[in-house]
């Protein structure tokens, strides 16, 4: 298991200019999609919902989605580990079988 911090070695977005990223409006969608498919998506994620991260797109959430997330849930005081857990719950193989 990767260290905090450890994830942005495998960032789809590591060579790419941060400017890209830290972009305001509609650009933000355009942004959004380097995030589709990344192996840490979670991870970044879970450092900007709790370090409170304001601007850029993060996990491919804008700063708009972040914000509007932790009002709903101000209840999390971790979320790595929530989202970890529910990743975890996801990808486990008899968690949806048919029965």
């Amino acid at each position: 298991m990767l260290e905090q911090g450890d994830w942005r070695v495998n960032a789809a977005c590591r060579d790419k200019n941060p400017d890209q990223l830290f972009v305001r409006g509609a650009e933000q969608r355009k942004a959004r999609t380097i995030c589709f498919g990344c192996p840490v998506r979670t991870e970044c994620l879970a450092e900007a919902l709790d370090k409170k991260i304001e601007f850029g797109v993060w996990g491919g959430m804008t700063e708009r989605e972040r914000r509007a997330l932790l009002r709903r849930r101000p209840d999390v005081g971790n979320w790595r580990e929530l989202l970890e857990a529910a990743r975890e719950d996801y990808t486990r193989p008899d968690a949806y079988q048919l029965g």
